[in-house]
């Protein structure tokens, strides 16, 4: 019991030590990649002096998990309020219904055609690494996840693509709000595109009821902005706890095992990255500049793995640091998280697709295969769930579309929460290069907010 009160007490103090910097008032980024580096130091410690796997570091993880977890559900409580008063209050501010389909099509069309480029991605750099399914070593609880997901695989066969489009819909606006379901993000931005446009109608026809809806909008967003800003006010706190628990409860065997994957998955989204950061450059932003003012947001989504819990930041960062209009910002966030994510949805399901190919006799670089792949890789991104796991769930649709053997997801599993802390960041990022893509293409990026030098987030992360 005594290694468990030390233990917290030493994360206490690093806790303390974060509060104290939020005291001197410095900017979020920088006490985010402090946290970052806190986590990663105490997490290595703990594994060097009680061994991976030890009762020791289990039990001190569960209490520090509460930081980690807690603040992830937090951000999730925001996540359908944020959502549902910024779409219905840029609708209103916008006054023009047209601009939705524009907004929402830009957006889509980025996402898909970046998660098709991710699936080449995959793979040319799964040949490059010469990867195979041959050479993976089937262990106890791999087999145990293989026999799974052959079960789940059962109702994912039966899930055709108009399934996954009428998921989309709101049957239950109610029910969507509380996030029951995997697609209930989309749905919120339907029901919240739905009240906004009902809104324009009444403001054009009943002037004055309209005014008192207008006047209730701009209450609700100041409301839920604060809210959202005491939240992201405890991300260092999170990213702590959070990364502690990765390298602290890391199997570092597993993951030497099976390093040329772990490696060439990186390969493969660090080239996501770049193309991201390439695809920015082309619509007249600083792609340096645009990456330096990202940074906090990845960091968050790599020790989080939870694309959906990413969102508040991702809206407020595109707002308030990249200058992407609110509405835009609402829509690239929220169709990011449930479609077209790069690094779960596209690079990850083509490798394994290319991995297992040539143990069932397919050349994995002929071109039929490889355009086939990429299609069915595109199109299987919708409905993609923003959490941890939304890749098996990605890598089983398109295995059985493609007719392969889906054992191989359940393989990986050791190395599994490695390889998700990229794929979620790179996700993020695609978000986000839409959100600004379509806002500089639709002219509703302020550049003056990119441009400048000051970083807005400090008066706000230190509410």
């Amino acid at each position: 019991m005594m290694y468990l009160i030390i233990n917290l007490a030493l994360f206490a103090l690093l806790i303390g030590f974060l509060f104290k910097q939020q005291k001197a008032e410095l900017t979020l980024s920088k006490r985010v990649f402090t946290s970052l580096g806190l986590g990663v130091i105490f997490g290595a410690g703990l594994q060097f002096f009680y061994g991976g796997g030890s009762k020791a570091i289990a039990d001190t993880l569960e209490y520090v998990n509460v930081v980690g977890a807690g603040y992830v559900s937090l951000l999730k409580m925001i996540i359908m309020p944020l959502i549902t008063v910024s779409i219905i209050g840029a609708i209103i501010k916008v006054k023009d219904s047209g601009s939705l389909g524009k907004i929402s099509g830009l957006s889509i069309g980025i996402l898909l055609a970046t998660t098709a480029a991710s699936a080449l991605i995959g793979i040319l750099i799964s040949n490059l690494f010469a990867l195979s399914a041959d050479g993976i070593v089937q262990g106890a609880r791999e087999i145990a996840r293989g026999e799974v997901l052959e079960t789940r695989l059962v109702s994912v066969e039966s899930l055709s693509f108009a399934d996954m489009i009428i998921s989309f819909f709101p049957g239950n606006p109610f029910a969507d709000l509380a996030g029951s379901r995997p697609t209930s993000t989309i749905a919120v931005v339907i029901f919240s595109a739905f009240i906004g446009v009902a809104g324009l109608t009444v403001i054009r026809t009943q002037p004055e009821l309209g005014q008192s809806f207008e006047k209730f909008i701009t209450v609700a967003q100041e409301v839920v902005r604060t809210l959202v800003r005491m939240v992201l006010s405890l991300t260092p706190y999170g990213v702590l706890a959070l990364m502690t628990k990765v390298v602290a409860g890391s199997n570092y065997d597993d993951i030497l095992e099976l390093i040329n994957f772990v490696v060439a998955s990186y390969v493969g989204l660090g080239l996501i990255l770049l193309m991201h950061l390439v695809l920015v450059a082309f619509v007249g932003v600083n792609p340096l500049r645009y990456l330096n003012k990202i940074l906090p947001v990845l960091t968050f989504a790599f020790t989080s793995r939870s694309s959906a819990g990413t969102i508040p930041l991702n809206i407020e960062t595109q707002v308030k640091k990249l200058g992407n209009g609110e509405g835009v910002a609402n829509f690239s966030a929220s169709f990011g998280a449930t479609m077209g994510q790069n690094g779960c949805a596209g690079l990850y399901p083509a490798m394994l697709a290319v991995m297992i190919a040539p143990t069932i006799g397919i050349n994995p670089l002929d071109p039929g295969f490889m355009a086939t792949l990429i299609a069915v890789v595109t199109i299987s991104s919708f409905g993609i769930a923003g959490v941890g796991g939304g890749a098996t769930f990605a890598a089983l649709i398109v295995l059985s579309a493609l007719d392969m053997p889906v054992a191989l997801a359940g393989l990986l599993i050791s190395i599994e929460p490695l390889i998700d802390m990229g794929r979620t960041a790179i996700n993020v990022s695609g978000a986000m290069t839409a959100g600004t893509i379509t806002s500089r293409l639709l002219g509703e990026a302020d550049k003056g907010i990119f441009d400048s030098e000051k970083d807005v987030e400090s008066k706000n992360a230190n509410a």
